[in-house]
């Protein structure tokens, strides 16, 4: 009774069946656009989120916490690492395999040619509603993994950034240029959180954290230059510029300069967060080795040699004239 029901949270909606041609191919292909059954959908595959971040949780992240004995701050910074972890190292890899499978990369054109891209073939959909169905279980899972009130507000603008720039390249019919930028974002972050993993493991592990620092400038920096080619250089020359909801094209300048100027200022924001957290290490070690200096300084002053030693006890004995002779013939007489 409740098939048809619950057809709509677990397949994707709103699927268009091409049928062959000679040119293109030689079988039908089911191509998908987005609709208002999709939140149906969303929801379902947050609950089936919620579930796998417990397994981890359960299973694999807390185990290791009983081993390694964490104190609390490196207990949440673990688990959160742990989980993010996992789901970038996913997404990377599924990601990358629809850009191959789809010759995005062999040709860059294919971010901005044949716009707008309405339809999209099942495991590019799939992909975004997996994004979004993760990031909003990130909600309840502020409250299951008990987080700290300071944290709270951190964590809901990082989440919010992710749903934001996803859900606008999915409503927005820029799935292509999305897909790349999400796979080049989860590939430095994954570096970043593996790094942190380690170095929870072991403190002298800190390598990763240079090649992290390095491609994380990279990758703004690639973020940015592929933003202003598509919007900049090919949006701008299509021939179609006019809004039309039907098709879903949203090539117009206004929408053009919104969403680079979005990419931009995330892109800048970053950046800052990023400049200040590597002013602060550096001060904080800058400041710290002052003191070792010192501290050995004022160990090495402070050792005295034992002939040293030898000789002024000798002199404070001679001094106090306890056995001089000059005491001994005074006790005598």
């Amino acid at each position: 009774i409740t098939a048809k029901a619950a057809v709509i949270f677990v397949t994707l909606q709103y699927n268009v069946t091409i049928p062959a041609t000679e040119e293109q191919s030689a079988e039908t292909v089911s191509l998908y656009y987005y609709g208002i059954k999709d939140l149906a959908t969303i929801f379902f595959y947050m609950l089936v989120a919620i579930i796998i971040h417990a397994i981890i949780q359960e299973y694999v992240l807390d185990k290791i916490n009983r081993k390694m004995h964490f104190s609390k701050t490196k207990h949440s910074k673990f688990n959160e690492s742990g989980q993010l972890s996992a789901f970038y190292l996913f997404s990377c890899v599924w990601g990358t395999s629809i850009l191959v499978s789809e010759n995005y990369i062999s040709d860059p054109t294919s971010l901005w040619r044949d716009y707008p891209h309405a339809l999209i073939p099942f495991q590019m959909k799939f992909f975004y509603i997996l994004q979004l169905a993760y990031w909003f279980h990130a909600f309840p899972e502020l409250y299951f993994q008990k987080t700290k009130k300071e944290d709270i507000f951190r964590q809901i603008v990082y989440i919010g950034l992710y749903l934001f720039h996803i859900a606008g390249a999915y409503l927005l019919n820029l799935t292509h240029l999305g897909l790349v930028l999400l796979v080049l974002h989860y590939f430095v972050e994954f570096l970043f959180h593996i790094s942190r993993l380690f170095y929870f493991s072991d403190e002298r592990y800190q390598k990763g954290f240079s090649l992290w620092a390095v491609l994380f400038v990279l990758g703004r920096l690639l973020t940015l230059i592929l933003s202003v080619l598509t919007f900049g250089f090919g949006l701008a020359r299509a021939e179609d510029q006019q809004l039309d909801f039907s098709t879903g094209n949203f090539n117009i300048l206004a929408v053009r300069i919104s969403v680079l100027a979005s990419i931009c200022m995330t892109q800048a924001f970053m950046m800052w967060k990023f400049i200040n957290f590597q002013l602060r290490r550096w001060r904080e070690h800058s400041s710290s080795q002052p003191q070792t200096v010192k501290k050995k300084f004022i160990t090495a002053k402070g050792k005295t040699s034992r002939k040293e030693r030898e000789n002024g006890i000798n002199g404070t004995v001679t001094s106090n004239g306890a056995d001089s002779p000059r005491n001994r013939k005074d006790k005598s007489s």
